[in-house]
């Protein structure tokens, strides 16, 4: 064997051996862990963004060690071009097939969010728009729960989605945007407020959206579920007699950001929800009712109550005549002065007085 034959085979040994070691080394990066530790990383990868720049983005965050590797790890799986806008959650142990995978899928970081029973719409979105979850922007938020044309494909008969929106904890992204995460409420809804409810609804004369209206003034009179059907029974009960509801609730409604106790004055106010001023029910729900407060609006309790007071303990004393009911009220606000006097016994004296909280 000539020496230039022997040279070329230790050539070819040579460059087999460095293309085994590239071979091994890509292969040792492709499937072992960015880092050991165990440290997340929350990575925004906005919608128009290339791929050199997804990678500028993942390396800042420590999440690439070898840019030439993982750009040539994304062309063979030829995922360069799929990586999928969003927010996701990435661990610096995760290997880069592994973090290139997620972003292909679409794997977007979820928000868990729990909306509470009888909430509002107003509520509501303050929520989602809250920094701790920043899902929507809050008026475009409300505006969609507001357009005729979205409500319509709903199926919701009513001026917004307020009563629709039912109470749960749900997983949202923060790309889900605001038709989406309305619409996944919305189906919620309608998968507890079965047809055998609507055909009790028809049966009692009331359409679905006054059951969802009256749900919703039950919820916000009690959080008690073995009262629910008893203040369901009061509601009906006066609307046959053609009394006017008197739900307190009712009369602050749609004063924007209300927080605090109902007052004399409120009760007055000339709103178009005030149960005070108008006849029957509202125009629409006022907050969004549980399965519970939707069960005792189509199942009230079998009973001649037509009043309710509070107990100051989360509970209500329930009243067949008005005399019984003023006597109630007379009781409960000797409880609650007394407990306020007691709470108030160690206060500086010549304070304002507060205006008067309806009993």
């Amino acid at each position: 064997m000539t020496a230039k034959k022997i040279r070329g085979k230790v050539i070819l040994l040579f460059l087999a051996g460095i293309a085994f070691l590239l071979l091994a080394s890509f292969l040792y990066f492709t499937y072992s862990p960015v880092d050991d530790r165990y440290v997340t990383s929350t990575v925004e990868i906005p919608r128009g963004t290339g791929f050199v720049e997804i990678v500028d983005i993942l390396e800042k965050t420590g999440l690439v060690r070898n840019k030439p590797f993982f750009y040539a790890l994304a062309v063979l799986k030829r995922s360069n071009r799929q990586i999928r806008a969003g927010e996701y959650e990435l661990a610096s142990s995760m290997s880069p097939n592994e973090i290139i995978g997620r972003l292909v899928r679409g794997m977007i970081k979820g928000y868990k969010v729990t909306i509470p029973e009888d909430w509002s719409l107003q509520e509501i979105s303050d929520l989602l728009s809250s920094p701790e979850f920043k899902l929507v922007d809050r008026e475009a938020f409300l505006a969609t729960a507001r357009d005729p044309d979205f409500l319509k494909t709903l199926n919701i008969r009513g001026p917004s989605a307020e009563g629709y929106l039912f109470p749960n904890t749900y997983i949202f992204a923060r790309t889900t945007g605001s038709r989406e995460i309305i619409k996944a409420m919305v189906h919620q809804f309608w998968k507890v407020f079965t047809p055998a409810m609507r055909n009790r609804a028809a049966q009692m004369g009331l359409t679905v959206h006054e059951t969802v209206t009256l749900a919703s003034l039950i919820g916000k009179e009690t959080g008690l579920k073995s009262e629910k059907d008893l203040i369901s029974a009061v509601f009906h009960n006066r609307l046959r007699k053609q009394m006017k509801l008197q739900c307190d609730p009712t009369a602050v409604y749609d004063l924007e950001r209300f927080n605090g106790a109902v007052k004399r004055r409120h009760l007055r106010r000339n709103s178009p929800y005030n149960t005070y001023v108008i006849d029957g029910l509202p125009p629409g729900p006022i907050a969004n009712p549980g399965a519970d407060s939707l069960q005792a609006a189509l199942h009230p309790a079998a009973s001649d109550f037509l009043y309710f007071v509070s107990r100051q303990n989360g509970s209500h004393e329930f009243s067949k005549s008005y005399l019984a009911h003023n006597e109630a009220i007379i009781k409960y606000r000797r409880i609650s002065e007394a407990l306020k006097a007691a709470e108030s016994a160690a206060e500086p004296v010549n304070q304002p007085q507060p205006e008067p909280e309806v009993p």
